[in-house]
């Protein structure tokens, strides 16, 4: 019988180095986690027998055992569920195949409780070695005649090979997976019954499978009962089930760590019926943004598992919400790929997006303090449904919360700022950029603030795209304060400052510079914005918003380039000697020096690149020399 050895991924290794020197305080997980994955197995054994009755003919009656030997220093966990192939041992247990996970390896160096990591990506398998020197793993995928086995150190890589008929017996019939932990002198604990039940009870009690700690032979025999209640614990009345019940089965069905920040547990009932129990983590996962990132909602139909990877059960932007949807309207005997284009599911993922957005809504005005810190986390995911859910704008609305000139690194909402708005004021004032710290010193919220005018900072790139398909918030404009050209003194009490704007001194400047800039920017103008900068840039009215230009050549490859508006501040010193110098030397070295040092500045202050940074700096030490001087 031919053996093959074949070596871990490099991901592998480096995690079991991390499991063997990094969680050996937290034993408890490997059990919880083995106990998981083999009540997953069941599930989609479950579901394939639907098309597939004969899979589960010899065996119909799904269950977990989990037994220990003394003699051999052995605890087995053995399952009665869909199996392994040759291939997909190795590829299962040989290799973490997904996304990112170099990144988050580098992550797990450095972070203080890597089990909080390790959740976020399904390796629970591994905590094996926490307990164990040595782990057998026999297995027959359900429907196959060959079974076979799986062994590692957690060391030297592993061995894979056709099973003896002795080790085929340990499964529990004729399909399923059984591992074998050669426990170490750390995990001793293990091999006391005790202290397994005692973990299976805190941990894996809301299984909805039976989990036995006998031998399959015994089960058969009619010895022993359950350990576990084997119950759906979304079927259940929420006034039975407890905190720890809900966090345990939070933790089993994302395989983290840390503790659900809300949990919303409800049946539906009426044209459509289904119950729901859904978690919002703590954490934001590793891979939110990740384009290749698939929804994880598990698709019950009438307590049997259907998918956890279904598109369209829930919308992208709520793509980090888990936990299980149970129906009673869709047939048991639906295919995964007619399931997305049933008119039941579309329903359903209306019914749970208005659920948990009034959930969010609920936890604004109950708990600000929780809510914040789900909005850090999650807050630009869930703009994005003000992009492409019309239907539900009006209550992600009330949930959308952003920076503003009038609360100091806190987040206020669009309700807070209607509120507080401006007799006569018509518009929403916003400027977007990725930097807060940048945003707030921009020259171009300068005479909003000296108004009492609030500005929002919008800083999530996708606040550029909704923008253009939203309009209005309670018949108010969104209106950037980096484009066009804005009268404040619309919204204002016009003041002597504004009048300065019409002053006509600065006449031949404004010539002159139009003349000297004309290959860089469209237009220059007296500025109603800027009260304490000379300069500033800004995008003509009918042009794109600078920043949207720059986020649309980042992310879609946008070709255009459309020429900035040059605002001057008639009311600077800078710019009255500027004025003075082209009524006296229009065609003065120094004025046009001035001239482009000023489009500079504007370019830096905006977060642009300069053209020539070469010939910037030259012209700014020349004028240092001769201020100096």
């Amino acid at each position: 019988m031919s053996t093959e050895t074949l070596n871990f991924n490099a991901d592998v290794s480096r995690l079991l180095d991390i499991v063997a020197n990094a969680l050996y305080t937290n034993h408890d997980v490997f059990l919880r986690e083995l106990i998981s994955n083999a009540a997953d197995a069941c599930d989609r054994l479950r579901y394939d027998a639907i098309q597939n009755p004969e899979l589960t003919k010899d065996n119909p009656d799904f269950r977990v055992h989990i037994y220990k030997d003394a003699d051999t220093r052995t605890l087995t966990v053995i399952d009665n569920g869909i199996g392994m192939d040759h291939d997909e041992l190795v590829d299962n247990l040989g290799t973490i195949a997904k996304s990112g996970t170099a990144t988050l390896m580098e992550q797990m160096k450095d972070e203080k409780d890597p089990l909080k990591l390790i959740g976020q990506f399904g390796v629970g398998f591994y905590a094996s070695y926490m307990v164990a020197d040595k782990v057998t793993v026999t297995s027959r995928k359900a429907g196959d005649n060959k079974t076979w086995a799986w062994e590692s150190d957690g060391r030297s890589g592993f061995t894979i090979r056709e099973a003896t008929k002795g080790e085929a017996k340990s499964l529990d019939g004729e399909r399923g997976t059984a591992i074998a932990l050669h426990i170490k002198d750390e995990g001793s604990e293990f091999l006391i019954d005790e202290k397994t039940k005692q973990t299976i009870e805190t941990y894996s009690d809301h299984i909805d499978v039976k989990i036995f700690q006998n031998t399959p032979e015994d089960t058969a025999k009619g010895e022993g009962k359950p350990v576990n209640s084997a119950s759906a614990i979304w079927m259940r009345p929420k006034n039975e089930i407890t905190k720890e019940q809900y966090t345990e089965f939070y933790k089993h069905i994302t395989h983290g760590f840390d503790e659900p920040l809300m949990t919303s547990h409800w049946r539906a009932e009426g044209k459509i019926e289904f119950n729901a129990l859904l978690f919002i983590p703590t954490l934001r996962p590793w891979d939110l943004y990740d384009p290749g990132r698939k929804n994880t909602m598990r698709l019950y139909v009438r307590r049997v598992f259907i998918s956890d990877d279904l598109e369209g059960l829930t919308y992208p932007w709520l793509r980090f919400v888990r936990g299980v949807i149970d129906s009673e309207d869709l047939p048991l005997n639906i295919s995964r790929e007619s399931l997305q284009f049933n008119p039941i599911i579309s329903r359903i993922r209306s019914s749970v997006t208005k659920h948990i957005l009034s959930d969010f809504d609920k936890l604004s005005r109950d708990d600000p303090p929780a809510f914040f810190t789900f909005w850090g986390q999650f807050g630009p995911a869930i703009k994005e449904g003000l992009y492409d859910a019309a239907e539900h704008r009006e209550a992600l609305f009330k949930i959308c919360r952003f920076f503003s000139t009038h609360a100091d690194d806190k987040f206020v909402s669009l309700e807070d700022y209607v509120s507080r708005m401006k007799e006569g004021q018509k518009d929403i004032y916003y400027i977007s950029g990725e930097n807060l710290d940048m945003l707030k010193n921009s020259p171009q919220i300068e005479g909003f603030k000296s108004r009492g005018l609030e500005v929002l900072f919008f800083t999530d790139t996708i606040d550029d795209f909704w923008l253009q398909q939203v309009q209005d918030y309670q018949g108010k404009t969104f209106k950037s304060v980096t484009k066009g050209d804005i009268d404040l003194t619309e919204d204002t009490t016009t003041t002597s400052a504004e009048k300065d704007t019409n002053d006509s001194s600065c006449n031949k400047l404004i010539e002159e510079l139009k003349t000297l800039l004309s290959d860089d920017i469209e237009d220059v103008r007296i500025s109603k914005r800027l009260t304490d900068s000379p300069v500033c840039l800004i995008a003509p009215d009918s042009g794109v918003d600078m920043h949207m230009e720059r986020v649309l050549k980042v992310h879609q490859k946008y070709q255009g380039s459309s020429k900035p508006v040059l605002e001057i501040n008639t009311g600077h010193a800078l710019i009255k000697k500027l004025a003075k110098l082209a009524e006296k030397e229009p065609a003065n070295d120094d004025m046009k020096e001035a001239g482009l040092l000023l489009l500079d500045q504007a370019r830096i202050i905006q977060g642009q690149p300069l053209s020539n940074p070469a010939a910037f700096a030259q012209r700014m030490a020349s004028f240092m020399e001769r201020g100096l001087g």
